[in-house]
């Protein structure tokens, strides 16, 4: 009888040399999904010993969208540029045992120190892409302290997976070069090596490998153009994996139970904007208003909503309804909510503004809207009907003039809904202001 795995302990390990991208994003969430699934420790490692492009602002943002996204981490975050002194030592045991040399002094009197590389054969066993054999003979010698005394980095990499217990290394298949090196460097050093998992590509619409050209790629865009974190999440766990079935949308629970390293595709996943999107939207729908606008709220800086009361924008948030596929769409279908003069469409107005009894109509319904009682939907509702009625005309003849003088647009939400959110002064002060500009254009 198979004894069973003891748990896994995972790392998630970026350098702070750029923003945290969607492949970088997918190999922390599935490092994550992979450790809470199986009662594993789940670390966060700062790889940050290339000091000419390591940015300290570009670890905390890192750190920030992580957190965003809700991958909490059990350790860390560990920083490598902090733990300088265990590779040293590691280094100059290999020196001594003839494994490694130094080389030659560098203009200032520097040595860096080397592994040589013997033309052994290396064979990795993947858990996605399985048996992968590499001679040794095309490799290079391998350098383990570089002679400004930081550590080179699949020496920090292996010396901090072993230092840090690391059971399985779940990462980009951009890093299969290096797995080899880092099998002899575990050799070399008498460790048993972790076992080893790489996700394929992640490639735009046109199949090259996913970049800014094909539009947002980091957290940081994806969070500012309004993507909640439990949508990013969902359709990341769907690039390369999946659960069998037709299945889309699930929750962070169901990821957690459904995942596993058996069902991660070899092929490249294609990342496709627009079902983003449509999984956002189908999020909206499904969040409570008070927690849009939450979210919502930092996106409103620097805009007429950044001092809206949070009840005004919960209001605001149930009116839209589906019609918010980001939290980034609010401030433009959201505008004609605000106080204030508004801009009419040309087309609305060519559309729904050019009957000849257009003028009458909205002076009519405006007296109506301001004769109801109750302001409710009901009162309001039945004085309309009942213009409706007198003019002999369809209901759309008077509800799309209304919702032009009232939204600017030709479409919006329920007509009711908006009266009753503007209140009857702005209702009938933008239907005084459609009356003027029919007058003056008629």
């Amino acid at each position: 009888m198979n004894k069973p795995e003891p748990p896994p302990r995972v790392r998630f390990a970026p350098s702070p040399t750029g923003s945290l991208h969607v492949g970088g994003a997918r190999t922390a969430l599935f490092n994550w999904l992979f450790a809470r699934g199986r009662g594993g420790t789940y670390i966060l490692r700062i790889e940050d010993t290339d000091r000419l492009r390591s940015r300290e602002d570009l670890s905390r943002e890192i750190i920030a969208e992580l957190g965003w996204l809700g991958l909490d981490w059990d350790e860390g975050p560990v920083f490598q540029s902090r733990r300088g002194e265990l590779y040293l030592p590691p280094a100059e045991r290999l020196l001594e045992a003839g494994l490694a040399y130094r080389s030659e002094p560098d203009p200032e009197g520097r040595t860096a120190i080397i592994l040589r590389v013997e033309p052994e054969e290396i064979t990795v066993f993947d858990r996605v892409y399985g048996k992968i054999t590499v001679a040794g003979s095309e490799l290079k010698d391998i350098v383990l302290i570089k002679s400004d005394g930081s550590p080179a980095y699949n020496f920090a990499c292996a010396v901090d997976d072993h230092e840090m217990g690391i059971t399985h290394v779940i990462r980009g298949d951009d890093h299969l070069p290096n797995t080899p090196k880092q099998i002899l460097l575990y050799r070399a050093l008498g460790w048993g090596p972790p076992v080893f998992a790489h996700l394929p590509l992640i490639l735009g619409a046109d199949k090259t490998p996913l970049s800014k050209r094909h539009g947002a790629t980091s957290l940081k865009a994806f969070r500012e153009a309004g993507i909640l974190p439990d949508a990013l999440v969902n359709y990341l766990a769907l690039l390369g994996w999946s659960p069998g079935g037709d299945r889309e949308i699930m929750t962070g629970e169901e990821l957690v139970r459904e995942f596993s390293l058996k069902k991660v595709n070899r092929k490249a996943a294609v990342f496709d904007h627009q079902k983003l999107v449509w999984m956002n939207g189908r999020y909206i729908q499904a969040a409570a208003p008070e927690e849009l606008a939450e979210r919502l709220r930092p996106l409103l800086a620097g805009t007429e909503w950044e001092s809206a009361s949070p009840e005004k924008l919960q209001s605001v948030i149930s009116l839209l309804g589906h019609r918010l596929k980001t939290l980034a769409d609010f401030t433009d279908l959201a505008g004609f909510c605000l106080e204030g003069e508004i801009g009419y469409d040309p087309e609305a107005v060519a559309k729904h503004w050019a009957g000849e009894d257009t003028g009458e109509i909205l002076a009519e319904t405006r007296e109506a809207i301001e004769r109801a009682e109750p302001f409710t939907r009901e009162g309001l509702e039945e004085a309309l009907r009942a213009v409706v009625e007198r003019r002999g005309i369809k209901a759309g003849a008077l509800m799309q003039p209304l919702r032009v003088a009232l939204t600017g647009r030709k479409d919006s939400p329920g007509i009711f809904e908006i009266v009753a959110l503007l209140g009857r002064e702005v209702t009938l002060d933008r239907l005084n202001r459609a009356l003027v500009f029919l007058g003056k254009n008629s």
